[in-house]
């Protein structure tokens, strides 16, 4: 009976240690909608998906994986991630107005 006790409260603890933490940890942005990227390409604020494309593999060719759109620093960033020859993936940041490239990393 003891015994059983004890792991009750060690699963509790751990539950309680878990919830505490997962509270605490920062929010992750999303990025822009879809339909708002497709507004804003259409205002000419940013490139196109498939422009964007383009111009990411002019930097680093291979496969694009994914890529998203966020708001920082009060401009628009394409985020995107690549799939090298080598299997490596790296992860372009470019301005989503002009295609310039911001950086370049491989990623983990």
């Amino acid at each position: 009976m003891l015994r059983s006790q004890s792991r009750l409260w060690m699963l509790f603890a751990t539950l309680v240690v878990l919830i505490t933490a997962l509270w605490c940890m920062p929010q992750v942005n999303s990025g822009e909608s879809p339909s708002n990227a497709s507004r804003l390409s259409a205002k000419g604020e940013i490139m196109s998906l498939e422009k964007i494309s383009q111009k990411a593999k002019t930097y680093k060719p291979g496969e694009i994986l994914e890529v998203e759109l966020e708001k920082k620093h009060g401009r628009y960033v394409y985020e995107i991630d690549i799939l090298d020859a080598g299997s490596q993936v790296w992860e372009l940041k470019l301005d989503a107005k002009t295609g310039q490239l911001l950086k370049m990393e491989q990623d983990d």
